[in-house]
């Protein structure tokens, strides 16, 4: 069976033109492939892409047709606003399923981000809540879902899951999504899960905590538990994180709501700066075996989510910075800049910070066709330095 074919174009080709015949003066794949390339090179509002495409107009035509040139700002900006993010994503989960091989065991960690500046005061409008899902090893967007707000998330991230090819993963999600429920999406997902324990299952989170308190306090940790420690030193900063994990879950009965539920866990971190030093604790219950160097993983490749996904959007793409609210803009935009970061994430090679990749990107066409058009393996340039 041929592989499917890896080049951005042809995955965006299908998308759905919501604009009237009389409109379309610039072809739908031109508007989107202009605006991810010019994405992928620093571009934030309307006005930059259609500059970055007069500037590479030679360029694009190589395997743009651009019959009537480059688009203007506000047709660029009109289309977004009318796009259907469903549309969209359909098209993105395409591109991501010919280029990401599944590997069992890889974790997906599942989190939620706020558009900060997509509300409106005056009009009463909120802010856009987006729930995504990330590849925590393979460092890609597999797919995200907007909410209204946060406190929806916990009906987001079931429909977000429905959409995903997940067999063999394994799941992380922050205590918002530590619902019987999402678990059983999971599940029947035939993957695993580790869902953070805090308030919103309170008598749950406390008799975990009281089990893992009483295990310390009468010296049972190494009879009841496995454990697994790290040690992360830092700028005079010191980083001790102690995991522990335990099968003995019989006696809580709160835990048989949540299918396929083996596990409850604990993490314990210690932050040493000086002189002064912190402690806290974290709680989970998992449908992992007890294999505690396999948890640490697990909670440890969720928090990639944060320190990856979300503060790259905001340091390097400048997310909250953004000020689109008309119609759809927002949301599809924000698929823009998370499409960017995965086809740049694909290049293994290069060491440098994506900032400088994004100015390479800018600089050097080749670089940027290849990660429009080539497979993983293809995506083979060496940066100099």
């Amino acid at each position: 069976m041929k592989k499917p074919t890896a080049s951005i174009v042809d995955h965006f080709e299908e998308l759905a033109d919501p604009r009237i015949e009389r409109n379309k003066k610039h072809a739908l794949i031109d508007i989107i492939v202009l605006t991810i390339c010019a994405v992928i090179t620093g571009s934030e509002t309307w006005e930059e892409i259609e500059d970055y495409g007069h500037y590479k107009e030679e360029w694009l035509k190589s395997f743009l047709p651009l019959q009537n040139g480059i688009p203007s700002h506000d047709t660029i900006r009109r289309l977004f606003i009318r796009l259907n993010p469903d549309e969209l994503q359909r098209c993105f989960m395409s591109w991501i399923e010919a280029v990401r091989d599944v590997i069992a065991g890889d974790v997906i960690a599942v989190d939620g981000k706020t558009l900060r500046r997509s509300g409106d005061q005056v009009s009463g409008k909120l802010p856009i809540h987006m729930v995504s899902a990330w590849a925590a090893g393979s460092g890609v967007l597999l797919g995200q879902k907007k909410t209204a707000e946060k406190s929806n998330e916990i009906t987001a991230i079931p429909a977000l899951l429905e959409l995903l090819k997940i067999k063999g993963c394994i799941v992380t999600i922050d205590a918002i999504g530590c619902q019987s429920e999402i678990a059983a999406t999971i599940q029947n997902k035939k993957a695993d899960y580790v869902l953070a324990l805090k308030g919103n299952q309170k008598n749950l989170h406390e008799d975990v905590k009281y089990f893992y308190h009483e295990l310390e306090e009468k010296d049972l940790a190494e009879e009841w538990l496995d454990s697994h420690t790290t040690v992360d030193k830092d700028h005079g900063r010191i980083e001790i994180r102690e995991y522990y994990q335990s099968d003995e879950i019989a006696w809580l009965p709160e835990l048989k709501n949540f299918v396929g539920a083996k596990t409850i866990g604990m993490v314990k971190a210690t932050r040493i700066i000086g002189k002064k030093q912190s402690t806290e604790c974290r709680y989970y219950i998992s449908s992992l075996p007890i294999d505690a160097q396999r948890f640490a993983h697990a909670v440890r490749s969720h928090w990639s989510v944060e320190n990856t996904l979300h503060w790259t959007l905001d340091m390097t793409f400048r997310e909250d910075d953004s000020r689109m609210r008309e119609g759809y803009s927002a949301e599809n935009f924000a698929m823009m800049r998370r499409l960017a970061l995965s086809l740049m994430k694909r290049d293994k090679y290069s060491k440098k910070s994506l900032k400088r990749r994004r100015r390479i990107a800018h600089l050097d066409n080749s670089y940027l066709t290849q990660m429009l058009f080539s497979s993983d393996e293809a995506i083979d340039r060496r940066l100099p330095g």
